[in-house]
């Protein structure tokens, strides 16, 4: 297997190719991840959007990725959750409250709540403030950059020290996270043209 190759997890949803193609577009090795075997000599792993997030966890688990992710991340090891790739990350989810998330950060994830004018779901581009503009993941960014988002739900973690970026609408949500290697958006850097292929790339060479 080439070296610094990134994983990119198969949950049965979602624009996993659109991921791919973006990556191979700034010529990083990728492997679709399927199987807990398919971890073994990965150096990156991207988790992708879009889904659901009982579903997606629901495949997560007849599929034996669970416990293997949950190795990857505690083990400080890079990792990038895209939507419905971040919001896994934490305990529960107001779309599934019957199912439990990764757990892997405290927190739920929660409903944009409409007072009749804002439409859910929050789809198209909206401006993302970063929390720390010296982080690796923002470098050559512009101040207050406009990202590609689709979701009607969003994290809200315990731990307001691990938020990397913000976003507003309707309220201020936590459109990012980063603790050590392990870092998440909201938005989908893959549909955001060339500051989201700029973002994969930071992300991988920061990584490297």
């Amino acid at each position: 297997m080439s070296e610094n190759t990134t994983g990119i997890i198969d949950y049965g949803a979602g624009n996993l190719l659109s991921v791919c193609n973006a990556l191979k577009s700034l010529d990083v090795p990728t492997r679709i991840v399927k199987k807990a075997r398919d971890f073994e000599g990965l150096e990156k792993l991207v988790f992708p959007g879009v889904g659901a997030f009982g579903d997606s966890l629901r495949h997560i688990d007849e599929q034996g990725l669970r416990e293997p992710l949950l190795e990857w991340l505690q083990a400080d090891k890079p990792f990038l959750g895209i939507c419905i790739g971040y919001q896994v990350l934490f305990e529960t989810s107001e779309e599934a409250p019957e199912v439990k998330g990764l757990g892997f950060l405290k927190g739920q994830v929660v409903r944009f709540q409409s007072d009749g004018h804002l439409k859910i779901p929050h789809m198209g581009w909206n401006q993302v403030k970063f929390t720390d503009n010296a982080d690796p993941l923002w470098r050559d960014m512009p101040d207050d950059p406009y990202f590609y988002f689709v979701h009607s739900y969003y994290p809200a973690p315990e731990d307001k020290e691990l938020v990397s970026a913000t976003a507003d609408y309707g309220i201020s949500f936590a459109a990012g996270i980063r603790k050590g290697n392990i870092c998440a958006v909201q938005f989908h850097p893959e549909r955001s043209q060339d500051l989201g292929l700029r973002f994969l790339k930071n992300f991988v060479a920061a990584s490297s």
